[in-house]
């Protein structure tokens, strides 16, 4: 219904230029593409946020039903009008072709001193796919969440992270009333919420 059919070759690129590399880096794109009604495009110019890709892991504990988010400072959501301090799932870049679940693992340990032993892998999805290449592989991720919480993070990335682990009814209570705004964090509750009983079942037995 919604498959209109175009692909990668209805699409020309004609040129291609780095914009800037720094932190980030943002690519300068010369493109036309085919029309709904037919024919091609004029010649559009963008330019391309190159940000990488992600994984993102919502910990879990289907035996008490807790989840675990974390709180960093964020200067974009700063500047955008929103809180600094950003309440989020735990993540990480991926890089070259390190598997997204090796990535959600070893960041839940580095930003939440929690290891999960499964993982549920919900959807991939684009954050901002008119801007930027991004993309994040998110999860939910079973984990012990008795004795989780602290301050955590790498000095060398500057990094301060705080955990906090509690109910889920409490987690998603927060995203009724607006205080995530994190769009993985919001989509993992969301899914979590609707779901929580099938995880339970299928990680407890």
């Amino acid at each position: 219904m919604f498959d209109d059919g175009f692909g990668p070759g209805d699409i020309e690129i004609l040129e291609h230029e780095c914009g800037f590399d720094g932190y980030f880096k943002v690519d300068v794109y010369r493109f036309r593409h085919r029309l709904f009604g037919g024919g091609w495009s004029h010649v559009v110019r963008r330019e391309v946020f190159e940000r990488g890709h992600a994984a993102a892991v919502l910990p879990y504990d289907p035996h008490h039903d807790r989840v675990l988010l974390i709180r960093q400072v964020r200067l974009p959501a700063l500047l955008a009008g929103a809180p600094a301090w950003q309440i989020e799932p735990v993540a990480g870049i991926i890089e070259s072709d390190e598997p997204a679940e090796e990535v959600a693992r070893r960041e839940t340990l580095e930003e939440a001193g929690v290891a999960v032993d499964r993982l549920w892998h919900l959807f991939r999805f684009m954050t901002s796919a008119g801007a930027s290449t991004e993309s994040v592989e998110l999860f939910i991720g079973r984990a012990d969440l008795a004795e989780a919480g602290g301050l955590h993070g790498l000095d060398e990335e500057h990094e301060d992270i705080q955990a906090v682990a509690g109910p889920l009814e409490e987690a998603y209570a927060l995203v009724e009333a607006g205080r995530i705004q994190n769009t993985p964090a919001i989509m993992a509750l969301q899914w979590l919420k609707l779901n929580s009983g099938r995880v339970r079942e299928a990680w407890i037995g």
